[in-house]
C-alpha cells in the first residue's frame, strides 16, 4: 500500500501541461480547489471530474496514476463517508438502535466522497507534471510579495518542496523496514485495530531515526555547497508567463466560474 502513494511523485514529459508555467498549475489547481467547494450538485462535479479526465489527457498520463494515490485514503474516504450518512437528519430510510440511515445522508455523503476523490486527483496532476524545483520556484514568486510583512517567502517555499520531494522517499523506507520486520516474524494485518496499531511501533520507531538522519545529512550537504537562505540567492531558469499560460489560467478560471454559478 505504501508504494501507491503518488504524492509528491513527478512524471517527466514533454506534454503541454507539463510545459505550463508552475505558477499557472498552482493557480490553475486553486481554482479547482475553491470550486470543489463552492458547487452542490451532481452536475458540477460531473464537471469536476471531466476536467481531471482532460488534464490527464493532455499530460499523457495514464489515470492508473491517480487511481494508485486513491488506494492509500480510502479508509479516511469511507469513515467520512458513514459519518455522513447516519449523522444527517432527514427522512429516516434505515435504523438499527442509535444509528439512522436517512436520505439526505446518502446524497451528502456521496457528494463528499466524490469531492474527496475529484480534489486528491486535481493535486495528484499538480505534482505528477511539476518538478519539486519549479514547484520550489513558483511558491517562492508567488509568497514574494509577502516578504514585506516578514514572511520567510524561500525558506517557506523549500521547505514545502523538501517535505513533497522526500515524501515517496519515506515511503520507500518504511516499505522497506517494513519487510525486514516481516522477515523477523511481525504480522501488521492480523489483531484488532488496537493490535495493529501497537505492530506498527517497531516500524515507527527505525523511520523517524531515519527520517531524522536524512535531514541531518540534507542540513550537512545544504552547508558543505555555501546554502545561506534565500538573500541574494540567483536563479539558473527564470519563471516567465508566456502568453500560453495567461491564456490557459483565464479560460479556466472562466469555465470553472461558469461551473460555480450554473451547476
Amino acid at each position: 500500500m505504501l508504494a501507491d502513494i503518488t504524492i509528491g511523485q513527478y512524471v517527466a514529459g514533454d506534454s503541454f501541461l507539463h510545459r505550463l508555467d508552475p505558477r499557472t498549475k498552482i493557480g490553475m489547481t486553486t481554482v479547482f480547489v475553491v470550486v470543489m467547494f463552492v458547487i452542490r450538485t451532481w452536475w458540477g462535479y460531473l464537471a469536476g471530474a471531466l476536467a481531471v479526465a482532460a488534464s490527464l489527457a493532455v499530460a499523457r498520463l495514464s489515470p492508473r496514476w491517480v487511481l494508485r494515490g486513491l488506494r492509500p485514503i480510502v479508509v479516511l474516504i469511507a469513515i467520512s463517508t458513514l459519518l455522513n450518512a447516519f449523522w444527517t437528519e432527514g427522512t429516516v430510510i434505515w435504523e438499527w438502535g442509535p444509528l439512522h440511515l436517512t436520505a439526505e445522508g446518502l446524497n451528502k455523503a456521496a457528494m463528499l466522497g466524490v469531492r474527496l476523490v475529484l480534489l486528491v486527483a486535481g493535486a495528484a496532476v499538480l505534482t505528477l507534471t511539476t518538478s519539486p524545483i519549479d514547484l520550489t520556484d513558483a511558491l517562492q514568486r508567488l509568497l514574494r510579495p509577502t516578504r514585506r510583512l516578514g514572511v520567510p517567502a524561500h525558506e517557506l517555499a523549500m521547505m514545502m518542496s523538501i517535505a513533497l520531494r522526500f515524501v515517496p522517499t519515506l515511503m520507500e523506507e518504511a516499505d522497506r523496514i517494513m519487510k525486514a520486520q516481516m522477515a523477523r516474524g511481525a504480522a501488521f494485518d492480523r489483531g484488532g485495530l488496537v493490535a495493529r496499531a501497537r505492530s506498527l511501533i517497531p516500524l515507527l520507531v527505525p523511520l523517524f531515526v531515519s527520517a531524522f538522519r536524512r535531514a541531518d545529512e540534507l542540513a550537512l550537504a545544504m552547508e558543505a555547497r555555501c546554502y545561506r537562505g534565500g538573500e541574494g540567492r540567483t536563479k539558473f531558469r527564470v519563471l516567465h508567463m508566456a502568453r500560453a499560460d495567461w491564456t490557459t489560467l483565464v479560460l479556466f478560471t472562466a469555465a470553472a466560474a461558469g461551473v460555480a454559478v450554473w451547476l
